[in-house]
């Protein structure tokens, strides 16, 4: 590999997305622009109706052409478009370049359980609570599918697209099971209680107004909205395989998060909040997300 073409291409990939989480100020780079939106609409029409019947479609995986404009309300989301359109942007200028891309699902291990607890849970979520004995119940609305990996298996796939001389363009890199609502009652032992999202969006909502947790609104609406991932291409074209299931990067996150696990970087501290997460109150919980 050319050491230009090696540069550039490190460049891009530490350019989206990153391992990880930070919190952000809202911030909008795409104001004023018009945002697409799909819907997928499947008609099912049953031959002999009898009674109560129930039809399950699975939803197709979409590959690395699906569109990016990203969720309107999710400041996370327009920034990793934003992202996107600057390497396109690069792309057009110097063709000459490899550019590579990966599109990872939510990202989970040990480590980043304190951090990951402060950003999306805050400062009242007792930590010791959080292991899947414990779930009785799982409120989740009807279309909340969910895919993850752990970092050891994206950092392997950053490894492999830097490496490989012939990978260009976007990989979707996710582990497999698929989290929905029948793995994720699986693996906490819990019954799934299908909410209307319209409901855990007003209390999401509010709580973050509130300032008793941390995440806004957005997120779910980005939960909601985003597609399953068909990692094929990453799979065939760089040889990546995680070592790691779904269902155990997240075990390992929750594990974490009781620990406190961590490392000794000021987002992965593991006590960073303090003692009893003082300061977290202190600073306002959600206070920096806001505009």
């Amino acid at each position: 590999m050319q050491r230009r073409s090696f540069i550039v291409s490190a460049a891009a990939l530490a350019a989206f997305p990153r391992i990880s989480f930070a919190q952000q100020k809202e911030f909008n780079p795409a104001q004023g622009e018009k945002w697409r939106s799909f819907e997928i609409v499947t008609r099912v029409e049953v031959a002999k109706p009898a009674g109560v019947s129930r039809v399950w479609i699975p939803v197709p995986a979409v590959d690395e052409s699906w569109q990016r404009d990203g969720t309107p309300s999710s400041f996370y989301a327009r920034h990793k478009a934003a992202a996107e359109r600057a390497l396109d942007a690069v792309e057009a200028a110097s063709p000459e370049l490899r550019v590579v891309r990966l599109r990872p699902g939510l990202i989970f291990q040990r480590e980043a359980g304190p951090e990951i607890r402060r950003l999306f849970g805050g400062p009242l979520v007792p930590a010791a609570l959080l292991r899947p004995a414990l779930v009785p119940l799982l409120p989740l609305p009807e279309r909340l599918v969910l895919q993850c990996v752990h970092a050891q298996d994206v950092g392997e796939a950053y490894r492999l697209a830097a490496l490989e001389p012939h990978a260009r363009g976007a990989y979707n890199i996710a582990a497999d099971p698929v989290l929905d609502h029948e793995t994720l009652g699986r693996f906490f032992g819990a019954r799934v209680v299908r909410t209307p999202a319209k409901a855990l969006r007003a209390v999401a909502d509010l709580t973050w107004r509130a300032h008793l947790q941390p995440t806004p609104p957005g997120w779910l609406d980005m939960g909601l909205a985003v597609p399953v991932m068909d990692t094929s291409r990453a799979r065939e074209q760089l040889g990546w395989t995680p070592r790691h299931s779904a269902t155990e990067a997240l075990a390992e996150l929750l594990e974490g998060m009781r620990g406190p696990a961590g490392i000794d970087t000021p987002p992965l501290e593991p006590r960073a909040g303090g003692p009893a997460r003082v300061r977290e109150l202190l600073s306002g919980v959600g206070s920096r997300l806001r505009a």
